[in-house]
């Protein structure tokens, strides 16, 4: 059986992309800190101990990368400790993780990596800085694996995620701000989670002839 590894795995995208890649007729693990096949992404020997159980189990066909952390404050106010935390877990755990899955897929000549981004991939808004380095760092690391590996067989993606994900937190914090819907702005105005995972699953699916790198979705509502 075929396996799709999820790293950064919680309620919101990480089981979306659980439940969708589980129809495509993969065997799905889910990996968190505190969660599923538990390992803390940021350490080298836990992401290795990680992968030497997951391929116990069966090939690793997909490896998702989708931990991340965000933090906000002016530039002044950023604690050296905050930027390099939030670096350490968007960034150098996405190094990690797709560096092991990498070395067990071209052993195989195949598979799929894909990297969760943000718009800060792409952009650093003021007070983000944190935020910014690791998400732009990953989506670097991404476009180098994708260079690197394409011509071995492995498909390495990156998807900028642009905009609000729908998510019972994403809820609770419009609702303390005030918001009655879901969004105040119109139906579908924030990203559902399932949407979200199909064009995961779909990158996977391409042919080898027509394979993207990065892909950008955001709601029809949302300004870019």
């Amino acid at each position: 059986m075929s396996i799709a590894l999820i790293g950064g795995a919680g309620e919101g995208l990480g089981a979306a992309l659980g439940r969708r890649f589980e129809r495509g007729g993969l065997e799905i693990v889910l990996s968190s800190r505190t969660q599923g096949e538990r390992a803390d992404l940021r350490e080298e020997s836990e992401v290795i101990a990680l992968f030497d159980r997951v391929e116990k189990r069966g090939a690793v066909e997909v490896a998702i990368f989708n931990a991340g952390a965000n933090f906000r404050a002016p530039i002044l106010d950023t604690p050296a400790e905050m930027f390099e935390k939030v670096w350490r877990l968007g960034c150098y755990a996405g190094f990690l993780f797709g560096r092991e899955a990498a070395r067990r897929m071209v052993a195989r000549g195949k598979g799929t990596i894909l990297f969760t981004g943000a718009t800060a991939s792409v952009r650093g808004a003021a007070q983000f800085a944190a935020f910014a380095a690791a998400k732009g760092g990953l989506r670097q690391v991404a476009q180098s694996m994708a260079r690197e590996l394409g011509p071995k067989g492995i498909h390495v993606a990156h998807v900028v995620i642009d905009g609000m994900i729908d998510n019972r937190r994403t809820r609770e914090r419009m609702a303390e701000r005030g918001a009655t819907n879901a969004t105040d702005l119109a139906a579908d105005g924030m990203l559902a989670t399932d949407a979200i995972a199909e064009l995961y699953w779909q990158i996977h699916a391409q042919p080898r002839s027509a394979w993207t790198f990065e892909a950008d979705v955001r709601p029809w509502a949302e300004k870019f």
